[in-house]
């Protein structure tokens, strides 16, 4: 078996993700890997999406996520719209189902170079999202940071989209608020055994709304699309936007917009973008890497 195996490097709205080539082996990309790649400014990364051989007939792959800090997460929407993008550069096929620890996901790359990904049904069952404390109604729970008579985030909506969010809706711009302070102290909270993932959501109208998203094991990032359909979700499930909606990342580059639609079966379908940036090969277990443009990995 050969050492290195081909990735890319790419984006979906500025979510920072590696797609890396696993077809055909046995082995994976090591947690070790991982945090070396991220510790290089070059490949620097929110997620890696692991391209498997499929282990279930009628699916095109099984995709093996990790984060940044080397731990492994059930689902990234962005990242897998990167796949699809590869994939379809690849193959010429437009229509894709993939396997995941958080259960099969379809997707569509559609003329316009946008990919819709169904990102499943949203988990609402307190001990299924999971929550350290049984909550009745989990579209707002009783859990605040700041002053206990002025606190500065206060009752999140909880939902899980085959990881767990917590979503604070704020009433000013969510790029005003030190999410970085407060990020790691809610992410790590009792309340969240498998930690969470946490976003900041100002509803701009029933159709739209800005977020932030800090991310479970990756940190600050640019954009998160499970933390987007997480958004969507809570916003119709406590009447604050319609099952349509128009989500602006506040922290992505261009400000860019994923839709979100929670359609009448339960699913929740994302839409958006994602962007092949460069190519190269790399060690699955150390890390190291090389770029296939020479002059510019020269740089």
């Amino acid at each position: 078996m050969t050492e290195t195996v081909d990735f890319a490097k790419m984006n979906g709205l500025g979510n920072k993700i590696l797609v890396v080539d696993m077809r055909g082996r046995a082995d994976v990309v090591t947690p070790a890997a991982a945090i070396a790649l991220n510790a290089d400014p070059a490949t620097r990364f929110d997620q890696i999406m692991a391209v498997h051989d499929p282990k279930v007939d009628g699916t095109d792959a099984w995709i093996d996520i990790l984060n940044s800090d080397g731990s492994k997460a059930q689902a990234c929407g962005n990242g897998t719209r990167c796949v699809v993008q590869a994939l379809a550069a690849e193959t010429g096929k437009k229509i894709f189902t993939f396997q995941t620890v958080a259960g099969i996901l379809n997707a569509v790359e559609h003329e316009d170079g946008t990919i819709s990904v169904d990102m499943g049904k949203p988990i609402f069952e307190w001990n299924r999202i999971p929550l350290a404390e049984e909550f009745y109604d989990t579209s707002r729970i009783e859990l605040q940071i700041g002053p206990i008579d002025a606190p500065i985030l206060h009752s999140p909506s909880v939902a899980s989209m085959g990881n767990p969010h917590a979503v604070f809706w704020v009433d000013r711009d969510v790029m005003s608020y030190d999410l970085e302070r407060f990020g790691p102290l809610l992410e790590n909270h009792p309340m969240f055994p498998e930690r969470a993932n946490i976003t900041l959501a100002q509803v701009t109208s029933t159709t739209s709304m800005t977020t932030r998203t800090w991310e479970r094991g990756a940190g600050l990032t640019l954009a998160c699309g499970s933390a987007a359909c997480a958004s969507g979700v809570s916003g119709a499930r406590t009447g604050r936007t319609g099952r349509k909606v128009a989500i602006t990342v506040a922290s992505s580059p261009n400000r860019g917009t994923l839709q979100i639609e929670w359609r009448n079966d339960d699913h929740v379908i994302m839409t958006g973008p994602a962007e092949w940036e460069w190519s190269g090969t790399l060690d699955p277990t150390t890390g190291a890497f090389r770029r296939d443009d020479a002059e510019a990995a020269a740089l």
